[in-house]
């Protein structure tokens, strides 16, 4: 017997989650694991060189922390689709919020199709992430 997977209602908020804080470590195993070996991820000079008190994250780590927060939320839920913009950087040291809720619901041929808005703030709230992910029925 299969369970029809239900579509989360408008509104809902996936509880919120702290990730971090980053140590070099952190960003040098990303940029090797990603292939963006950027030195103002990497080297502490060249970043206070543009106005980092710091080595900022990689935007994508902060962006891909929120696939494991949606499928902890939902497992019988894909990501579709997951994008986002870059507003304030987390810094090496740092922590971040992340937090979503529920914008929409649509018809599709699966189903339907969630639409939650994303939102990462830095550890004095303000915003350094704000996207967008949509998601839709796990493949069984």
């Amino acid at each position: 017997m299969t369970t029809k997977c239900v579509a989360p209602r408008v509104g809902e908020k996936l509880p919120a989650r702290t990730i971090g804080p980053f140590s070099a470590q952190d960003l040098a195993r990303y940029a090797e694991a990603s292939g963006d070996s950027n030195p103002l991820h990497l080297d502490a000079a060249f970043a206070r060189g543009f106005g980092f008190s710091a080595r900022p994250l990689h935007g994508m780590k902060l962006l891909a922390a929120f696939e494991p927060l949606l499928a902890e939320w939902r497992p019988d839920l894909a990501v579709l689709h997951l994008h986002g913009q870059f507003l304030t950087p987390i810094l090496e040291g740092e922590k971040a919020q992340l937090t979503a809720r529920i914008a929409k619901v649509e018809s599709s041929e699966a189903g339907f199709v969630a639409v939650a808005r994303l939102l990462a703030q830095t550890e004095k709230g303000a915003p350094a992430l704000m996207g967008e992910a949509r998601l839709g029925p796990a493949p069984r």
